[in-house]
C-alpha cells in the first residue's frame, strides 16, 4: 500500500521530492503522480509512478482531440488512477501540493475517496472568496484536510520548505493513525440536531451511547448535503432524523434549504431504521436582519416581518412558520416517506408541546394552534404501514428521547422480520 502524492511536476518539484522523500523515511511507500498540463518548457528531473501522459490515456481522451479544457482531462485520468488504486487495496492516503488549478483537479478526486481515508491538500487557493461555493462542495462532503500555504509554493525557500514537511508529516500521521481511529466497537447511528434541539440531541444520546456511537449531523444545510452523502456509503446503522428541518427550508425558501428537494430521500433505498421527527419544522431562517428592508423576495412574499421573529444577532434570525406552510410541508413530507421500500422500518415521533426551544411555551416562535396542523396534515397523506407516534411534551424533553428511543427499538425489529 502507498501514499499517493498528486502535484504539477514541471511546477512544485521541490516541494513535491521533499514530501517523498519525508514520508518514505517514515516508512510508507509513496506513488507519485504527475499532473502537470504545461507547455513542456520546464523538465523535471524527479520521476513519478504515474506520469501526465498516463493520466491523459486512462481519461480515454487528449485534450487536442477532444475539445476538453486540459484540466477536465487531468481530473478524469487522476480520477480513474487513484479511484483503481484505492479499489485494489493499495492506497493509504492522498496528499496533494498545488495552486488553482492543481486544487480543482485534486478535489474532485477526493471526494470520490470514502470518508477515514486521509486526504490532505496543500494551497493557498482555497481561501478566495469568489470561489467559496465551489471549494464548498467539496469540503462540506468529505473529510478533507487544507492546509492554507499563505504563500505560493513554487520553488524552494524556507517557508515552502516548512510546508512540504508538515504536510509529509501530517499525512503520514494520518496513516498511521487511522487503524485505531476507525475500530467500531459498537455500531453508528446518525442522529441530525442543531442548536435548539441540542438537549433532545443530548438525552438520546444518553439513552442510546451504551449500545452504539451516535454520530451527530449538523442541520445548517451544508451538515444536511453531508447527510445524504454518507448514509448511502452503509456507515450508519439507523438515522434518527431529529431535524430534517432543511427540507422545510428548500420548500419555503429559507436560508438552510441548500440540500435540495432530496433532503428526506436520504435513506429511502436503505434497509435501516429510519426515525423522522419534525424538529426544526417550526421555523424559516431567513437572516439577515437586513434583507426585511431591502424588498427581499422571500421577506416580501411570506411577509415575514408581519410575523413573530427570533434574532440570535444581525446575521441569523428564525421567523415562524404560518399554518399553510405547515400543511404544505407535512404534505410533501409525507409523499416522500410514502416513497420508503420496507415502510415498517420507518417510524415517525411528534412532539406536540414544540418542535425546538423556540416554539415551547414562553418561547419566541410559540404558536401551539398552529404546531397542531403538522400531525393533522401528516396523518392524512401518510401510508398507514409507517406508524406515528405522539409526545406530550417538546423535543428537548427526556419524554420525547425515550419515545424516540422506543421507536428506534421498534424500527430494528422490522428490519429483523
Amino acid at each position: 500500500m502507498s501514499i499517493a502524492i498528486v502535484g504539477m511536476l514541471d511546477e512544485r518539484e521541490d516541494a513535491l521530492r521533499i514530501i517523498k522523500d519525508c514520508i518514505e523515511e517514515r516508512g510508507h511507500k509513496t506513488c507519485l503522480i504527475d499532473i502537470s498540463i504545461g507547455t513542456g518548457a520546464i523538465v523535471p528531473t524527479l520521476k513519478p509512478d504515474v506520469r501526465c501522459e498516463e493520466l491523459v490515456a486512462l481519461a480515454g481522451k487528449s485534450a487536442g482531440m477532444s475539445g476538453e479544457p486540459p484540466a477536465s482531462v487531468m481530473t478524469e485520468g487522476l480520477r480513474a488512477k487513484v479511484t483503481a488504486l484505492h479499489g485494489a487495496g493499495e492506497l493509504e492516503g492522498i496528499i496533494a501540493i498545488t495552486g488553482m488549478t492543481g486544487a480543482l483537479i485534486s478535489l474532485p478526486v477526493m471526494r470520490e475517496l470514502p470518508f477515514g481515508i486521509p486526504k490532505l491538500l496543500i494551497s493557498g487557493a482555497t481561501i478566495m472568496p469568489v470561489h467559496a461555493a465551489q471549494f464548498s462542495s467539496y469540503f462540506a462532503l468529505r473529510d478533507i484536510t487544507v492546509m492554507h500555504t499563505v504563500v505560493d509554493t513554487v520553488g524552494m525557500n524556507p517557508l515552502v520548505r516548512a510546508l512540504a514537511v508538515n504536510g509529509a508529516n501530517a499525512i503520514s500521521g494520518m496513516v498511521e493513525g487511522r487503524g485505531f481511529s476507525l475500530k467500531e466497537e459498537k455500531p453508528s447511528i446518525a442522529i441530525t440536531e442543531f442548536g435548539f434541539c441540542d438537549k433532545g440531541a443530548h438525552h438520546i444520546r444518553e439513552i442510546l451511547k451504551r449500545d452504539y456511537e451516535l454520530v451527530s449531523i449538523h442541520a445548517t444545510g451544508v451538515g444536511d448535503k453531508a447527510a445524504m452523502d454518507l448514509a448511502p456509503q452503509g456507515i450508519f446503522k439507523a438515522f434518527i432524523d431529529l431535524v430534517p428541518g432543511a427540507f422545510a427550508e428548500h420548500l419555503l425558501g429559507g436560508n438552510r434549504g441548500v440540500a435540495g428537494p432530496g433532503r428526506l430521500d436520504l435513506a429511502s433505498n436503505l434497509m435501516i431504521p429510519y426515525i423522522f421527527c419534525p424538529g426544526g419544522f417550526d421555523m424559516i431562517s431567513c437572516g439577515p436582519i437586513q434583507r426585511k428592508d431591502k424588498d427581499d423576495p422571500l421577506w416580501s412574499s411570506r411577509k415575514l416581518a408581519e410575523r413573530k421573529l427570533y434574532l440570535q444577532d444581525s446575521a441569523r434570525v428564525q421567523a415562524r412558520m404560518n399554518p399553510e406552510e405547515l400543511q404544505l410541508v407535512a404534505f410533501a413530507a409525507a409523499e416522500k416517506l410514502n416513497g420508503y421500500q420496507r415502510k415498517a422500518r420507518v417510524k415517525v415521533v411528534i412532539p406536540l408541546r414544540g418542535f425546538s426551544s423556540l416554539s415551547v411555551e414562553g418561547g419566541p416562535l410559540h404558536d401551539p394552534d398552529c404546531d397542531k396542523v403538522f400531525p393533522f396534515a401528516l396523518k392524512k397523506r401518510l401510508d398507514p404501514e409507517i406508524s406515528i407516534t405522539e409526545v406530550d411534551s417538546d423535543i428537548n424533553s427526556p419524554q420525547f428521547a425515550r419515545a424516540v428511543a422506543q421507536a428506534l427499538v421498534q424500527a430494528f425489529e422490522a428490519c429483523e422480520g
